[in-house]
């Protein structure tokens, strides 16, 4: 067999020779008779001697010639002192190990160095080169390997693969001693593997030309230089984690090593057995390549095989190196692919498509929720891909939602502390960049701190960035003004939801119900009415609807004041415009001014509009007197072709749409002047009541009317009563061991239309900032005799650590107290109280997260099943005791009967878990899976969850002053300048009433008026919604927004079972009923309000 194959290669490579076309052959067998590959191989060997001789010898004479020194040198003493001196040439900025100037090799080793290491760019263009030439003459190498034998007597002249072979060569060893220069080691530089690399393939190209003739030889080794790809791939910064280095270096050693094994099979076959190369077996490099990796897999098909004696040796050499290279690299290599997530790619945009970047908290229900508001179809055109950026891979559930929404968002696993990791997922040229927090986290300041974290890399990596923040604590906000790059003013904002969450839960302590209406304003749902059910849960869910919008008016509204422009909206376009956006006339930034008075509108202002979707605001652009003002039906007015006129010629102010309307208005306006000038008690929806204003005041406290700012102010003599910005009611720093109060004292002191907060937290509980519910309560725009006292039922170790922030507001008590103790209960009056607000600090337990909510849900029931004497509280001023005052000094005066049962006192209660709403209505039907805002204690407004601030998110993104707006309303007025001033951490300051900040208190504020009496009464009688809202806004400027409805229409008495629902924007023709109270936004006013909004009415 083998005898065969000889002949058959001998008769190939005489064809070989005889061909045309082929190289010039003359002679084959006389040349091939003698055999030259031992001068190659020897050339390599001299090479590889002499170099490592001259190395020895040049070390040997260094020896001798160097001088020894003295044994004084050598003594610890010279050895000490020469430490010291290095030391201070090191201190004063030296190097005393460099060498001295002048010393061509020191130099010559630093600029080599330099070059080999790729510090330089001359160095990376070096490294790269080196590569693709070693490469190159690889692929010379597979060329020449491809033909037969592995000698052959071609000319150099004649050889073109030889000719480019010997240029790459001299590349090479220039390359060599670049090396070699810098090789602080000579003699370890010349047993390097890419050394002996050199020697085998940089000579025998050499001798090649002196020999006209060419052996394959040991070229295969530059296939070793494979082994550099990692390095090569690190100096161009295109392998940056460790897990694509190290998988880097597992390919290129095993590719390494197994074309090398190939090249020497190859080889050794080809060149016959020993001692004289006799009888050879022809095999292809490529048909070697397969056969060892059929041998390393140990699979061994058998058809190719190795024939001769020193190739079967080596198979046998190689098989132990292969198969433990087999088997220890593939395995790391698979388990590194398997490690590489099919999340870590990179963001590919589509060309002018817009995209965010979401990061923080992401879950499933997080995301869930976020995109369900972020993508809904009353959007206008979303045309935004969401990118997710999370640590941590998605689990299948969280897979399934991603595949689901798959065009319109991306998810990547990575961190947000990762340079590389933002550039993938393009934050640079994200539209903005949300950070979610973890409203349920244990510990709410580091869940804080993280995020802060997260928006200071962000804004690292690119300061111009948008970045949107949701924040646990309202204290944690003065962080991220210490960010230099951070800007209000270009789009970066914080949802601080402690802030938002006890600033709606303040807001329904004056309008009851209030916190529903705005959480249903801000977040994207779709109603769907039915006839099987209840009217109101219909009406209600009309109301849920309902959003808040932005849109330029059309220059039709340029002139008007903001009541005919609300008014025209209202009756013509059917929206509800509910403020505009104000530019000042010295050019500073443009402020959101809600419900303004007497204010002319300039063209092209801005409104805040609340409408069923996006198209129906449209309406307030397209409107044009000129063409639409004889429309009726308001889904016709449509972009007309003669806007251009309008925009020239300007428009009138609007005229009154109802005429029939002015009689009855002006009837109403005249007889609320009458009661006021014959001295009518005061309207408390609907309920006289019998405050006197002149109460006697106590210094330590006040408890009773202080209605000592209800008058003009003398500048010069009006002492500090506002803080620093004139937004909200200031005192000096009070002990809370003054406002504390026991069980006693409590119960003989008069409280009556107050705020009961029943508070649950353990001494060491996170501080929940109960500033931000008690600020709202204490806004400048209301009169000092209306400012609500609030009473803090709760442990006081825990209130004592809150009360820095309190210290400053007025009307404050504190009862050391439980909250489920129906006698501290009862000692503040709950069932006389505007509002009892049920709150919790208590971190939720790990253990089980239903029952986070389980001290709330207990008060609130404790509170329902409570009753009460309707004598309790209920003294006559005129008493045979005139002297008689409360403890705390205060005269105690007749107030209004209370609730007689328990379930009737006006009460909100927080949520931490949604599903556990279902306990606080034990009547109620609620499914235990239906949303929260579809549940009956929210439609009510006894029930809020921090979840309902997640649309915040959404609706801040897509219109950034829609979050200016709500926190306007909200918070009562905070300010970024009070932002400033409380991240000081000093609290609140005081101020002096200048015209300045005494135009501050002129600002619009949240009020609930009742239609069982006082001036509105008659519009309970069967009228329409329209009818109300335009004669409010007319004859008072208040600006209706929804109604608090009985949830029995028929009930026309208040009983035990009565509860209230929430209208948000009731349409135009909606019927009014006699025990509908009426939201409103209501202007301020200098002297004391025909309206009082201290009590409310359940």
């Amino acid at each position: 067999m083998r005898t065969e194959m000889a002949v058959k290669s001998q008769i190939v490579m005489e064809q070989s020779s005889t061909g045309g076309g082929g190289l010039n052959m003359v002679g084959d067998e006389e040349c091939l008779s003698d055999r030259k590959w031992w001068c190659f191989l020897l050339s390599s060997i001299f090479t590889f001697i002499l170099g490592l001789l001259s190395v020895v010898l040049v070390r040997i004479i260094q020896s001798f010639m160097c001088p020894k020194q003295g044994d004084d040198q050598n003594s610890e003493e010279e050895k000490q002192r020469l430490k010291d001196e290095a030391k201070k040439l090191r201190l004063q900025g030296q190097n005393p190990d460099e060498a001295p100037e002048g010393d061509f090799m020191s130099e010559a080793k630093d600029w080599a160095g330099e070059l080999i290491s790729a510090q330089t760019g001359m160095g990376k263009i070096l490294v790269t080169n080196v590569f693709i030439l070693s490469i190159s003459s690889l692929v010379i190498y597979f060329i020449d390997a491809s033909s037969d034998g592995v000698e052959q007597c071609v000319p150099w002249i004649e050889n073109t693969t030889q000719q480019i072979d010997l240029a790459f060569n001299i590349f090479f060893m220039v390359y060599f001693f670049i090396r070699f220069i810098a090789a602080s080691d000579k003699f370890w530089f010349m047993l390097e593997l890419y050394s002996f690399v050199d020697y085998f393939t940089i000579p025998p190209s050499f001798v090649s030309i002196y020999l006209d003739r060419t052996w394959i030889g040991l070229r295969f080794l530059r296939a070793l230089r494979l082994m550099t790809v990692p390095d090569i791939l690190q100096y161009l910064n295109i392998l940056k984690t460790s897990t694509s280095i190290r998988l880097a270096q597992l390919i290129s050693l095993f590719v390494s090593v197994w074309l090398t094994g190939a090249g020497v099979v190859h080889l050794l076959e080809n060149s016959g057995d020993l001692p004289n190369f006799s009888e050879p077996e022809p095999i292809t490099y490529w048909n070697a390549v397969y056969f060892l990796m059929v041998t390393m897999s140990t699979v061994g098909y058998g058809d190719i095989t190795c024939l001769t004696e020193v190739g079967r040796v080596f198979q046998l050499m190689f098989l132990a190196v292969g198969l433990m290279l087999f088997a220890g690299v593939l395995p790391e290599i698979l388990e590194l692919l398997g490690q590489r997530s099919k999340w870590m790619g990179s963001y590919s945009g589509v060309k002018g498509k817009r995209h965010i970047v979401v990061c923080g908290n992401i879950t499933f229900e997080s995301v869930s929720v976020f995109l369900m508001d972020f993508l809904h179809e009353d959007r206008d055109d979303v045309d935004v891909e969401v990118v997710f950026l999370h640590r941590a891979e998605p689990d299948l559930e969280f897979e399934g939602l991603l595949k689901r929404q798959h065009t319109r968002v991306k998810y990547f696993q990575g961190s947000l502390m990762n340079a590389m990791d933002l550039e993938r997922a393009k934050v640079h040229e994200a539209d903005a960049c949300l950070v979610l927090a973890n409203k349920y986290c244990p510990d709410p300041d580091a869940e804080d701190a993280a995020n802060i974290m997260r928006v200071i890399s962000m804004k690292n990596y690119c300061e111009e960035s948008r970045i949107i923040i949701q924040l646990m604590q309202y204290h944690n906000k003065a962080y991220l003004l210490n960010i230099p790059s951070w800007d209000w003013k270009q789009g970066d904002d914080v949802i601080c939801l402690a802030e938002l969450k006890l600033g709606f839960i303040a807001q329904s302590c004056l309008a009851p119900g209030f916190s529903t209406m705005m959480a249903n304003l801000f977040a994207m749902r779709s109603f769907i009415t039915s006839p099987d059910m209840a009217a109101w849960q219909n009406d209600y869910l009309q109301g849920t609807g309902c959003e808040m919008y932005t849109e330029t008016l059309s220059p039709s509204f340029s002139g008007m004041t903001f009541s005919q422009a609300s008014e025209l909206c209202f009756v013509k376009l059917k929206l509800l415009l509910l403020a505009i956006e104000v530019k000042p006339i010295d050019g500073g930034d443009t402020k959101i001014s809600i419900n303004p008075q007497s204010s002319k509108m300039p063209a092209n202002t801005v409104g805040f509009f609340i409408a069923q979707s996006a198209e129906e605001v449209k309406r307030a652009w397209f409107y044009c007197k000129a063409c639409h003002e004889d429309v009726k039906d308001e889904n016709l007015i449509k972009k007309c072709k003669c806007k251009h006129l309008a925009n020239k010629t300007g428009a009138t102010p609007a005229t009154p749409f109802s005429a029939a309307l002015s009689k009855p208005l002006l009837n109403i306006k005249n007889s609320v002047m009458a009661k006021e000038e014959n001295g009518s008690k005061p309207v408390m929806n609907g309920r006289p009541t019998n405050k006197p204003a002149d109460q006697q005041k106590n210094g330590k406290m006040e408890v009773g009317i202080a209605d000592d700012q209800a008058k003009d102010f003398d500048f010069a003599k009006t002492e500090m009563k506002y803080d620093s910005t004139g937004m909200f009611h200031w005192t000096p720093a009070r002990s809370i061991e003054d406002c504390i109060l026991d069980r006693n004292q409590a119960a003989m002191t008069v409280l009556n239309g107050h705020v009961v907060v029943c508070l649950f937290a353990d001494p060491d509980s996170p501080l929940i900032g109960l500033r931000n519910l008690v600020m709202p309560l204490r806004a400048s725009n209301f009169h000092y005799h209306e400012l609500k006292h609030v009473v803090i039922v709760g442990a006081v170790d825990y209130i004592r650590r809150e009360w820095k922030t309190l210290q400053n507001l007025p009307k404050i008590s504190v009862l050391n107290g439980s909250p489920l103790s129906r006698a501290d209960l009862r000692a503040v009056n709950v069932n006389l109280c505007d509002m009892c607000v049920i709150l919790s600090a208590k971190v939720p337990s790990n253990d089980d997260p239903t029952l986070a909510d389980k001290e709330a849900i207990l008060a609130s029931l404790n509170i329902k099943a409570m009753t009460f004497d309707d004598t309790i509280g209920v003294l006559n001023q005129s008493s045979n005791a005139p002297d008689a005052m409360s403890p705390l000094g205060s005269p105690i005066v007749l107030h209004r009967k209370g609730s007689v049962y328990g379930s009737n006192v006006p009460m909100i209660t927080e949520l931490v878990n949604d599903s556990n709403v279902q306990f606080l209505d034990q009547d109620d039907d609620d499914d235990p899976d239906t949303e929260l805002y579809l549940t009956q204690p929210f439609a009510c407004g006894t029930a809020f969850a921090v979840s309902v601030l997640d649309s915040l998110m959404s609706t801040t993104y897509f219109n950034q002053n829609a979050l200016t707006l709500i926190r306007s309303l909200i918070t009562g007025g905070a300010t970024p300048e009070l932002e400033i001033i409380l991240a000081e951490g000093a609290g609140l300051r005081g101020g002096y009433s200048t015209p300045d900040t005494l135009s501050h208190r002129d600002r619009c504020r949240v009020g609930q008026i009742s239609l069982s009496d006082g001036p509105l009464a008659t519009f309970g009688e069967g009228r329409k919604y329209q009818d109300l809202f335009v004669a409010s806004l007319r004859n008072y400027g208040m600006l209706c927004i929804g109604l608090y409805r009985l949830r029995d229409a028929a009930l026309t008495t208040v009983d035990a079972t009565s509860k209230r629902y929430v209208i948000t924007n009731p349409p135009f023709d909606f019927g009014l009923l006699p025990t509908d109270q009426v939201y409103v936004l209501l202007p301020f006013e200098r002297k004391q309000s025909r309206f009082s909004f201290s009590e409310t009415e359940v």
